[in-house]
């Protein structure tokens, strides 16, 4: 049975809570949180002992889950490690380079699983894709969310681009060539809403935008390759293939245009949607990889990937050396 304990019971530390209770081969040994009203209310709804240190608490575990703010990954994740605890940690992993690269160094020496909490990587939508030729060469990125004031510790980079960010480097096989970036910090002290354009060694360019302050929620990525379109809608958990149609495609849903070589049909795929709780998912394959001692779908060096292009856009932003 695997010992776990969260630490940070906030808003998403509470869906972490719903889904390790039930979760099979499971033991949710207790929680952390400063927070005395947080606390109150989660002993309360959840039965679950609530211990007034971190370190004690992890004297009492196998797997730490650390879903506090930003700022107190760091802290958290070395007091974890250098006691020999599994870690996931949300994203992102740390909140400097220095930071993550330390944590990485960490995990190596001590030899434990850590798994970063890119959740979107579970998200059905994507999921739907596996077994599909994905070779893009232009992508296109809209992610916009309603102000909320959870998350402002850190930019909108760091909040909610990097979900993007680790997405598009899951995808491109290829080492990033150059970045531009534009941002402006509108309500927060931080980029509110920023405009990015990533371009990889292979040709492949990205553009994203992301914003903490519209006025509707998006969550959509296009990718476009040489033979496909295909658009994923994180938010409506909807994905759609059209590409060109060969004998072998069943699909009853095409059209013809009319190009300079002539007339070509498309065909239009919409892959099944499988029903996934992402959260639970993603704890799942950490609890996993902990027990079956395998790698971890989103490893410590992933997210110190995600990290880095993050951190770059961010000093490419705060240098005013951008370009839109």
């Amino acid at each position: 049975m695997l010992k776990v304990g969260v630490f940070g019971v906030g808003h998403l530390g509470k869906f972490h809570l719903n889904n390790w209770k039930d979760m099979a081969g499971v033991e949710l040994a207790g929680f952390y949180d400063p927070n005395d009203t947080t606390a109150k209310d989660v002993i309360e709804k959840y039965q679950l002992r609530r211990y007034n240190t971190a370190e004690a608490l992890l004297d009492k575990i196998d797997a730490a889950d650390i879903v506090a703010p930003t700022n107190y990954h760091f802290e958290l994740c070395k007091e974890a490690i250098r006691k020999g605890k599994h870690v996931f940690v949300e994203k992102p992993m740390a909140n400097t380079m220095d930071e993550g690269r330390e944590i990485v160094k960490l995990v190596k020496e001590a030899g434990v699983k850590l798994q970063v909490g890119h959740v979107e990587r579970f998200n059905p939508a994507f999921l739907a894709l596996q077994g599909v030729a994905v070779n893009p060469m232009f992508i296109e990125v809209h992610r916009l969310a309603q102000f909320n004031p959870r998350g402002t510790e850190v930019s909108v980079i760091l909040d909610l681009m990097i979900h993007d960010i680790d997405i598009i480097l899951s995808l491109i096989n290829s080492d990033v060539k150059n970045i531009s970036a534009n941002g402006v910090a509108v309500i927060t002290d931080t980029p509110d809403i920023a405009n990015v354009r990533i371009e990889f060694d292979n040709g492949c360019v990205a553009n994203l935008t992301s914003s903490r302050i519209s006025m509707k929620k998006m969550r959509k990525i296009r990718l476009f390759q040489r033979d496909a379109y295909i658009g994923i809608d994180f938010l409506e958990k909807k994905t759609e293939i059209i590409k060109m149609k060969t004998p072998e495609d069943t699909t009853n849903f095409t059209f013809d245009i009319e190009t300079p070589n002539g007339k070509k049909t498309l065909a239009i795929a919409n892959p099944v949607i499988k029903e996934v709780n992402a959260i639970k998912m993603e704890l799942e394959q950490f609890r996993d990889a902990v027990v079956h001692n395998t790698p971890t779908p989103v490893n410590e060096v992933a997210g110190l990937r995600a990290m880095d292009i993050a951190h770059q856009i961010l000093h490419k932003i705060q240098r005013g050396t951008h370009t839109i």
